[in-house]
């Protein structure tokens, strides 16, 4: 089994020169193009994770609640009752700037069976999305694909998008963000694992028929953009949610009858990652006939059959007495089941196809022997601490409509109205809040979900950064009663060969095990996509967090709607008046300056508490927690949600109004209350600050001074946006 593989092949693969000498240093020999494939695709940053996981490893992924954390196809959580939460996010970058429709559509569905292959019914989806400049000739045509794509996959499948955020940046224009997150129920005594067991067991290929689509998907993930990026529209995969619904119907009902030993996802890298990470993990080798796959295309090499990312299949491992049992559950629901090899003992990777042996590899080096690499840092300084004394003044109520017209903080009704968020009738509270709630049982118990990631904090300060996120994700599930479980992650920077780029990874993995280990909020599952940069132009550092909070009664649960006249509003937390990388100073002054907000765990973890109590007594109508544009968006996003307006108390004068009103201090919460007395003592006991600063009245925001604004304007002028962009041109 001589290779005769060319510097060529070396080169498309990506292979560094040590890396290759590695390669053949294992097998004492060259290796020949399918073996130079797989290893290349295990190899690559998008599995292999070489360059991340030495921090990747800082971060807490324990807790009492956990069943299992990262490296299984998703995370598992305990919610009591013998159920489950499964959960993981993960990217579709490099596939949806090159073909934005299959692109989004495809990474619904890799995320939808990430979770279904570990035995948990799929409940929910969200997504977390970032787009380049409106101004680019070609944001809206990747908005409206992207968008089409999800809604088309998810829709179609029945599982309801529910949550999610949109952002707009010119750092995006040539590397657009398409993070996919779902979560599922399970028992919690019957969770699926990927590790093989059993010499002589059987490998089953189950699903759609593979053909030629997704080819050097994992290598391509791997790589930043060049000058043409559509050059490689050919690793983008096709999708066909109808499949992948009998897909998940026929492996829960194989479940259920407790026949499968182990099955996987094929993936990224496909055939290749699934059949070596089973074998891997259990300490076996795996022969492979490849004569057996079921093609949809003919002449197909061996090649093509290892490393095609077509969609909607999986992998399993089943006992020789279960086949005509799995076979027949399969034929059912009209789907290929092919035994295309078994579990030895040699702990190797041989394939056959055509007659002779194409492939064999030793797999303890080929997923234990992958490079690691710890690549040089560099961090950059602080920005000075902005003097708001120095910033104009201005009419804030004309600030607030600039704000609330903005692109990052427009409403993205336009987007979630083409997703189906009720399907399966379980949702609660529905996209547009803090989070999204989603009745799990019966008796009331829910869950509460989130996405959320501040890029620019990251940019002006990735360690602040990282924590602010995973405070904030913590917050918005705190903010409708959810008690914060754990979160999965989905990590997007650029070229990490560029010590400026590892800076940032590493310090918002840093800011992120500060603020999960404060919290109590582990990190169960998630994913790295780096090279998210386009001719050496990187995108923001963009660390998304996915949060998962856990309700007892759903009925308990609260919004950010107020509710009616006459309550008092209070607002918990302290207020500083910090504008350094807030939205107002990026949209009102057109300036992107200064450090981002500290973040106090402490008072996060107090007040979060307090806020959970409260809303569970029943003494808070409704909530809100501060974030982009301050307390003054976040009064008047809860003003449109419940059509009720607001008078302001005065400004407290340690503070200019433009601090109070706009500034993005972390750890605060904006509540309705019917009962304010009682409710300040309750805080002052606890030790949070509340201060009462305006009562719900008329259907305007009222300042002070007596300047107001109609809620009708404001939520014309917030709705317009995304509705009017994508009506253009």
């Amino acid at each position: 089994m001589r290779g005769n593989t060319t510097l060529d092949e070396v080169l498309l693969h990506g292979l560094p020169a040590e890396e290759f000498a590695r390669i053949e240093a294992i097998l004492g020999r060259s290796p020949n193009p399918v073996e130079l494939g797989i290893f290349a695709a295990m190899w690559s940053e998008h599995c292999s994770y070489k360059s991340s996981k030495v921090w990747l490893k800082t971060l807490p992924s324990n807790g009492h609640q956990v069943i299992c954390g990262p490296g299984e196809n998703a995370g598992v959580v305990d919610i009591g009752g013998g159920e489950a939460v499964v959960f993981k996010m993960e990217s579709h970058n490099h596939p949806s700037f090159i073909e934005p429709f299959q692109g989004a559509a495809t990474g619904v569905g890799g995320i939808l069976r990430d979770v279904f292959t570990m035995g948990a019914r799929p409940v929910a989806l969200l997504d977390s999305l970032r787009f380049g400049a409106p101004e680019d000739a070609r944001t809206r045509y990747l908005l409206g694909q992207v968008v089409a794509g999800i809604g088309f996959y998810g829709n179609c499948v029945g599982v309801p998008t529910v949550g999610g955020e949109c952002g707009f940046d010119p750092a995006y224009n040539g590397n657009i963000l398409v993070n996919a997150m779902c979560v599922g129920l399970a028992r919690s005594d019957r969770i699926f694992y990927s590790k093989a067991s059993g010499a002589g067991n059987l490998v089953v290929y189950l699903g759609a028929k593979t053909g030629r689509d997704g080819i050097h998907g994992a290598t391509m993930a791997s790589a930043e953009f060049g000058a043409e990026p559509g050059a490689q529209r050919p690793a983008v995969q096709v999708g066909d949610p109808f499949t992948e619904k009998l897909l998940l119907e026929a492996c829960l009902e194989l479940m259920e009858r407790g026949a499968i030993l182990a099955i996987q996802d094929m993936g990224a890298a496909g055939l290749t990652s699934s059949a070596v990470e089973m074998a891997g993990k259990g300490g076996l080798g795996i022969e492979l006939d490849l004569d057996r796959v079921p093609l949809r295309e003919s002449g197909m090499s061996a090649y093509e059959i290892m490393l095609s990312e077509s969609q909607e299949r999986m992998l399993m491992i089943l006992s020789p007495q279960k086949e005509s049992e799995a076979r027949r559950i399969f034929e059912k629901w009209e789907l290929d089941f092919a035994v295309v090899g078994r579990l030895t003992e040699k702990g190797r990777l041989l394939l056959r196809f055509a007659g002779e042996v194409t492939a064999d590899i030793p797999i303890g080096p080929l997923v234990g022997e992958a490079p690691f690499y710890r690549r040089p840092l560099l961090s950059r300084a602080l920005e000075p601490e902005i003097d708001p004394g120095a910033l104009p003044q201005r009419d804030p109520l004309l600030s607030l409509e600039r704000l609330l017209g903005s692109p990052d903080l427009s409403s993205k009704r336009w987007i979630w109205e083409q997703y189906d968020h009720l399907v399966q009738g379980n949702t609660v509270k529905r996209p547009g809040g803090d989070a999204a709630v989603i009745r799990v049982s019966p008796s009331g118990k829910a869950l509460a979900l989130a996405s959320d990631s501040t890029p620019r904090y990251c940019r002006a300060d990735p360690f602040r950064g990282g924590m602010q996120a995973v405070a904030e994700s913590w917050r918005n599930l705190s903010a409708v009663g959810a008690l914060p479980l754990a979160l999965t992650d989905c990590l997007n920077f650029g070229n990490p060969e560029r010590p400026e780029v590892m800076g940032e990874f590493a310090g918002a993995v840093e800011g992120m095990g500060e603020a999960c280990r404060a919290l109590d909020y582990p990190v169960v599952s998630g994913n790295v996509s780096f090279y998210n940069e386009t001719e050496g132009k990187a995108i923001l550092p963009t660390p998304v967090i996915g949060g998962v909070g856990l309700l007892a009664d759903a009925a308990r649960a609260v919004d950010l709607a107020l509710k009616g006249e006459g309550h008092a509003l209070f607002l918990l937390g302290d207020s500083r008046g910090h504008l350094g990388a807030s939205l107002y100073l990026a949209v009102v002054e057109g300036q992107k300056a200064g450090p981002p907000p500290q973040v106090d765990l402490a008072r996060e973890k107090r007040n979060g508490d307090f806020v959970r109590k409260e809303i569970a007594s029943g003494s808070i109508v409704a909530c809100h927690d501060l974030a982009d544009g301050g307390f003054l968006v976040a009064l008047a996003e809860m003003a449109i949600a419940g059509g009720v307006g607001a008078v302001l108390d005065p400004f407290p004068p340690e503070l200019t109004p433009t601090q109070f009103l706009f500034g993005e201090d972390q750890g605060r919460y904006l509540v309705e209350i019917a009962k304010p007395e009682a409710f300040a003592a309750a805080a002052a006991a606890a030790g949070v600050s509340a201060s009462r600063v305006a009562t719900t009245r008329g259907a305007a925001l009222t300042l002070p001074g007596g300047d107001a604004i109609s809620i009708a304007a404001l939520k014309e002028r917030n709705e317009a946006w995304v509705k009017e962009f994508m009506s253009e041109g």
